[in-house]
């Protein structure tokens, strides 16, 4: 089975919104809700593919665009690889090209909507943000105010990684720290170490160890990440349906000196076989984020870069 090129755009208006269409009844996977785009045409470029298809769909110019996400998805009548990027830059009204209903959605209201399930990662990619803060008790009595520090930053997705507390100290930490969270517009995850309290917040991040022990996604979360080294990993987590990974690490760090780094070549490498966004980890500054984003990456992920 063939593999079908697809260039797909993810179209922010500057409110905020995101733009999808509704495909037509009598095509495959019709009557669903999709990202507008189109087939690689021979001899084009991605880029070339994505602003000709959003003209003849939209009636918009393509100003500037970049990568988002890459998926591979195999129906059971074709196979698709859709390479994604954002544009938030274009000229023109969106209008209803080709007579397809369009809409204007806010990211956090895209669950609402039926999409083909290539699409579903797409919808996570959108959702979710390009840092993600780890938050460790390295210092116990600094957790509470580096959270601060975080949030005052505008990160918008945090993992609390919590080896050392004791669980009272853990759930006086969450009943302080998720409201805060919630104040400032950011997720806040338990590491799976501490996780098998019953603690309110938005989702689980699942060591390595811990998601190879599962037979599914654990069940009564709204998000589960998880942390993969390898491609075993990878596979297994997108099996069980988590809704993003951390794949680490890929420099060598001060503080897993032991372990030899991925390098970003390998890195690329687990990203392109990726069905779910994918965080990069390990010895990474902020610095790193547009690079990593070129080869695939949502983002970087850290623990110190955000509190230096």
């Amino acid at each position: 089975m063939s593999l079908l090129q697809v260039a797909v755009g993810v179209v922010k208006n500057p409110a905020g919104q995101i733009l999808i269409s509704l495909r037509h009844s009598d095509l495959h996977q019709g009557g669903l809700w999709e990202f507008p785009g189109g087939k690689v045409e021979a001899g084009e470029s991605l880029e070339q593919a994505l602003r000709r298809e959003l003209k003849e769909e939209l009636a918009i110019d393509v100003l500037a665009s970049k990568p988002l996400i890459t998926i591979e998805h195999h129906y059971s009548d074709r196979s698709v690889r859709l390479h994604v990027f954002w544009v938030e830059q274009f000229s023109g009204r969106a209008n209803h090209g080709h007579k397809q209903p369009i809409k204007w959605v806010a990211p956090d209201e895209l669950n609402h909507y039926a999409f083909p399930d290539a699409n579903k990662p797409i919808v996570t990619a959108v959702q979710l943000p390009v840092y993600y803060a780890i938050l460790d008790d390295a210092e116990p009595a600094s957790v509470l105010s580096n959270l601060e520090k975080i949030l005052a930053q505008g990160i918008k997705l945090v993992q609390a990684r919590l080896k050392r507390l004791s669980a009272a100290t853990i759930q006086d930490f969450v009943e302080t720290a998720y409201p805060l969270c919630q104040q400032h517009g950011a997720l806040l995850l338990m590491n799976s170490d501490v996780a098998d309290k019953n603690y309110a917040v938005d989702g689980v991040h699942l060591t390595s160890q811990h998601l190879m022990a599962l037979d599914q996604r654990p069940v009564n979360q709204r998000w589960v990440a998880a942390s993969c080294h390898n491609l075993a990993e990878l596979q297994y987590a997108e099996k069980i349906g988590v809704d993003f990974v951390v794949i680490a690490p890929v420099l060598a760090t001060q503080t897993h000196a032991d372990i030899k780094p991925l390098g970003w070549a390998e890195f690329e490498t687990l990203v392109s076989h990726a069905k779910v966004p994918v965080y990069a980890l390990g010895g990474l500054s902020t610095s790193d984020l547009p690079y990593a984003q070129q080869i695939g990456a949502q983002g970087i992920a850290a623990i110190r870069a955000f509190l230096d």
